[in-house]
Order: structure tokens, then C-alpha cells, then sequence
């Protein structure tokens, strides 16, 4: 156990030094198994390591749907989900902070990332709110918030990696996170109705359209409704694997960006540059976090930590409660998918043996990554908005976000509370 907890402080101690988390995490592991094992099985353990995680049928799933959705951002599909929702709720106060959350909703489901979208949306959505009239703290806070949508409606990379790592169904992780995602859009719509209604001058109403005009926003979004259910429906009916509708999506999203004329053979290279390079930094964290890992696995902290866990007479409900606890207390400090890689092998033994279904546990893990995504100071959606936003300053986009954080802590207790909500269509697939 000491020395497991040896390699966590050596790990904090590298990050001080601005030594990037994956290298990290990789030099604490060979070194860990190397100390604790020898140097050949540490050797022999990197090398299969990096081996069997490049090779990994299963995690070509992560390339496929980034590179979905760079291809969808470049077909222009999210500005079609902005018209709509704004065609049919604009007219309301606070309306365009809704359309945004819808929009960001159903960009989520054809791209998997919540920076993307988040980035995407700052593009689409703010200068419309600026415009109107909106305040800068809520249209930011809308949109950081909404970006992490992208995360738990499925296709979502942290859910695929999530999965990987446990050796849990993808597919029905993606149909866990379906409810959780729409649930977690409606409560923020809920907060945003709250806020305007406390303070009507942050969103001024917009203009009302007319039903003929909201028909033509809905045939804008065809190319989204087609995509959703090729990909979707086709890995929840059982036609295809995960991989194979991942492999139906990027090449769907290819083909309606270059119908619509946005793909020249620039822009192509820098969506194939682009993609991998964020499939090299995932499976760099991924390599890196199997190797400490390994490391953790072979001393007795994770046995040490059950024990100590069940003999607490704490009941299984309020254990997780305090995983959920430190994970928000660590998502404030740290890089959320490096913390859910790191944390995830200490904490995922413990879960199981309480008798918790592992896609529940996967759900509350992604709505830990969104909390963290929009909580200062590290939270990235918050920089990139900062930076893709430079006319608007840090403290308007904290400010703005902290009533949406509260709101997504709500909604976690929900989460927590009803099991049911992430377990009932996963419980209707084969």
C-alpha cells in the first residue's frame, strides 16, 4: 500500500514540475513495477502494453468518432441545430440560451467531444446572443455548460475509454448515457428559465417565427437526424458493433461535408492532422494510464482500500456519494480524463464488489468530467471559450458558469439516486 501511495505523490510531485500527466504516469508505473518487480517484467509489461493498446481492434472506435466529428463541425450541421431550436423557442426570454443547449444537444449526439462543441458553439450561438442583448456570463455559462452535453449523449469518447478500461459494453453504455444526457439538458434549461426569471435583462426575448419558417430550420437538420440514427440505431438494434457504426458515422460525415461543398483537400488534411493528433494524445494517456495501473494492481492498495471501505460501516450508497465527492473536489485541480484514468483502477474493484452495475458507475463518471469541464480553475471549456472569446474577460465566464455547475451537482444526486434513469434502455437491448 505505501508504495502505491508513494507513486501517487511521485506523480503530483512530476505535475508541479510541469511534466505533462501522461509521462507522468507512464515514468511512476515502469518505475513502480521496476522497483517492485524487477526490470525485465517491468520491461516485458511496457512493451505489452503499448503493444496491445495499439493494436486493440476495440479502440479504433476513439480515431473513428473523432474524426466524425471533425467532419461534422466542418459540414456546417451545427449551425442547422442552432436555426432550429432558435426557429421554434427564440421567441421566449432566455430563449436563445435554450436553443443553444438544444443545439449543443444534438451536436453531441454526431460529435463526442465537449470542447468541440463548446468551440463550435461559441462560433454559432454567441454572436447571435451578443446581438440581443445577452449578458456575457450567462451567454458563456450556457454555452461551457452545453458543451459538456457532447460528453454524455453518446458517441462519447469518455464513455468508449471508460468502457476499454472496465471491459464494459460500449453499446450499452451509449444507450445508459441517452436518458442521463437529456435529463442533464433539461435541468440546465431549467436553471437558465430560473435565472432569466430573476433577472430578465440577461436575455431579452428574440424574434418570433412563423410555422412556415420553423419547417424549412427543421429540413436544415436532416443530415443530423440521418447520421443519429444510422450510428445510433444501428449499435442499440444490434446490427452493428460499436466500431463498425463508429466506421458508418465518420464516413456519413464525410460525405455530407463534402456534398455541401465545405471539404477542399486543405481543409481535408487539417481534419486528418487535426484528428490525429488527438487520437495519438488519447491513446498516449491510455498507454500511460495502464502502466501505473499495472503498478497499483500489483501492490495491495486496491485490497487495502476495500477492506478498509467495507469494514467503515458506511452503506454502499453513501460510499459512492464519497467517491462522487472527491471526484468533484479533484475535477476542480485536475485534468479530467487523466483523473478518471488514474482514479478508475482504485475505485471501479470497489464499485463491483458493492454490487453497482458498472454502467451506472460509467454514467456518473461522465458527469463528473462535465462538472469538472465547467468548474474553476482548470475547467477547459471555460479557457477555450476564453480564448476562442477574447472579448470576454475570465471572470464574466466564471461568474457565469457557477449557477450551471450547482445545477449539474443537482443533477448527479439525481443520477445517484435513481439508478433507473441510466439503466432502463441499456436494460432493453440484447
Amino acid at each position: 500500500m505505501i508504495e502505491s501511495l508513494l507513486g501517487f505523490g511521485a506523480i503530483f510531485l512530476l505535475a508541479l514540475m510541469r511534466i505533462p500527466l501522461a509521462f507522468a504516469m507512464g515514468i511512476v508505473g515502469f518505475l513502480g513495477v521496476g522497483l517492485t518487480r524487477g526490470w525485465v517484467p517491468a520491461l516485458a509489461s511496457t512493451s505489452q502494453v503499448v503493444y496491445e493498446t495499439g493494436f486493440a481492434y476495440t479502440l479504433s472506435v476513439i480515431p473513428l468518432f473523432i474524426l466524425m466529428g471533425n467532419f461534422v463541425a466542418r459540414a456546417g450541421l451545427a449551425h442547422e441545430l442552432f436555426q432550429a431550436a432558435y426557429a421554434f423557442i427564440g421567441h421566449l426570454r432566455g430563449g436563445l440560451a435554450h436553443a443553444t443547449i438544444a443545439a449543443c444537444a444534438g451536436f453531441g449526439a454526431i460529435c463526442g467531444s465537449s470542447i468541440a462543441t463548446a468551440a463550435t458553439m461559441s462560433k454559432v450561438a454567441y454572436p447571435s446572443m451578443r446581438d440581443l442583448g445577452y449578458s456575457n456570463s450567462l451567454s458563456t455559462g450556457v454555452m461551457a455548460a452545453g458543451g459538456t452535453l457532447g460528453i454524455m449523449i453518446p458517441p462519447s469518447t469518455i464513455l468508449v475509454i471508460y468502457g476499454i478500461i472496465t471491459e464494459t459494453n460500449i453499446g450499452k453504455l451509449f444507450a445508459a448515457g441517452v436518458l442521463p444526457g437529456l435529463l442533464t439538458a433539461s435541468m440546465l434549461m431549467l436553471a437558465v428559465w430560473i435565472i432569466t426569471l430573476r433577472d430578465p435583462e440577461h436575455a431579452p426575448p428574440g424574434k418570433r417565427h412563423s410555422w412556415s419558417e420553423r419547417w424549412r430550420a427543421l429540413r436544415g437538420i436532416w443530415g443530423v437526424v440521418v447520421l443519429v440514427i444510422v450510428v445510433l440505431g444501428g449499435i442499440y438494434g444490434g446490427f452493428f458493433t460499436a466500431t463498425e457504426g463508429a466506421g458508418f458515422g465518420a464516413a456519413g460525415a464525410f460525405l455530407f461535408a463534402l456534398l455541401r461543398g465545405r471539404l477542399t483537400w486543405p481543409i481535408l488534411f487539417q481534419v486528418l492532422v487535426e484528428s490525429a493528433r488527438t487520437t495519438a494524445m488519447l491513446f498516449t494517456l491510455l498507454i500511460a494510464a495502464t502502466m501505473f495501473a499495472n503498478f497499483v494492481n500489483f501492490t495491495t492498495l486496491p485490497g487495502d482500500l476495500r477492506d478498509f471501505i467495507t469494514k467503515s460501516g458506511l452503506t454502499p450508497t453513501m460510499i459512492i456519494v464519497a467517491m462522487m465527492g472527491i471526484y468533484v473536489l479533484l475535477g476542480t485541480v485536475m485534468e479530467e480524463l487523466t483523473m478518471v484514468l488514474l482514479t478508475i483502477p482504485l475505485f471501479f474493484p470497489i464499485v463491483t464488489s458493492l454490487g453497482f452495475d458498472p454502467l451506472w458507475f460509467g454514467v456518473l463518471i461522465v458527469m463528473i468530467v462535465q462538472i469538472g469541464l465547467i468548474s474553476p480553475p482548470v475547467g477547459m471549456n471555460l479557457f477555450v471559450l476564453n480564448a476562442l472569446l477574447p472579448g470576454v474577460s475570465l471572470a464574466d465566464i466564471f461568474r457565469g458558469c457557477w449557477p450551471l455547475v450547482l445545477t449539474m451537482v443537482l443533477t448527479l444526486g439525481i443520477l445517484i439516486a435513481f439508478p433507473q434513469i441510466s439503466l432502463f434502455l441499456p436494460s432493453l437491448m440484447q
